[in-house]
């Protein structure tokens, strides 16, 4: 299995803290976020990385070429256009990538272990979500509608009193779901908006035609790093992820 993790991107709503540096370098109990996604990565045998790097991308580069041995063996693609373009565009210039047995992560999400493991070890079908739910959602969640256990909707602007679970901003695709999703990523930024939206745009068309199911790992440990206060959350988070079976 192969994973594409999504890094190009600044995230200036984090404020000064991504002045000179990307969020994926943020640190977090000493370790980068980066360095915590490869690790859940080599944990579970994920042997294959490829970051897409963008903001800083020299900066990534170091850190990577600085981590001890052993490990997914990891190399980037850099997306000269991540100040203009949205995450599709992240994809698209890693579009060759995706293929047989793969995984898609967004670059600022923090998993456990054993949350990594369930993801990895799923047979659910060709292309597949990773939800959690909660009491309410809010404007920034990724919002999903799924029925038993098939994603029928994704996005910002769902009505949430059909929503019923999130993205947590990984996904796995299995049996020709990267190439089908490659080709539709390929078709999206043909389009006059291609370069406005999100990936989970691309995987909310594909559901109205085909089947894309969804894992629910509620319970599991995750967070995402999207504002300040985010940060002290995971850094609470990772601290308890020193423990063998985290």
């Amino acid at each position: 299995m192969k994973a594409i993790i999504l890094s190009a991107g600044q995230g200036t709503r984090l404020g000064h803290l991504v002045d000179d540096r990307p969020k994926c370098m943020i640190e977090f109990a000493g370790r980068s976020l980066l360095d915590w996604q490869l690790d859940a990565l080599a944990a579970n045998g994920v042997e294959e990385a490829v970051i897409v790097t963008g903001f800083h991308a020299e900066l990534v580069e170091a850190a990577i070429a600085a981590r001890a041995s052993g490990g997914p063996k990891v190399r980037t693609i850099f997306n000269p256009f991540s100040r203009v373009a949205d995450n599709t565009g992240s994809l698209y210039m890693a579009r060759a990538e995706l293929g047989g047995e793969c995984l898609v992560w967004n670059g600022d999400t923090l998993v456990s272990n054993a949350l990594m493991k369930r993801v990895v070890e799923s047979r659910l079908g060709a292309m597949c979500v990773t939800i959690d739910r909660k009491p309410d959602y809010d404007d920034d969640d990724m919002k999903v509608v799924e029925v038993g256990g098939r994603l029928t909707a994704i996005g910002k602007r769902l009505d949430r009193g059909v929503v019923n679970a999130e993205s947590i901003g990984l996904l796995a695709f299995r049996d020709g779901g990267a190439e089908r999703f490659r080709g539709a990523v390929e078709a999206a930024l043909r389009t006059p908006e291609g370069t406005t939206i999100w990936y989970l745009r691309v995987i909310h068309q594909l559901a109205q035609s085909s089947e894309v199911r969804t894992l629910d790992i509620h319970g599991e440990e995750w967070g995402e790093v999207d504002f300040p206060a985010d940060v002290a959350v995971a850094e609470a988070l990772v601290k308890g992820w020193g423990r063998a079976d985290r």
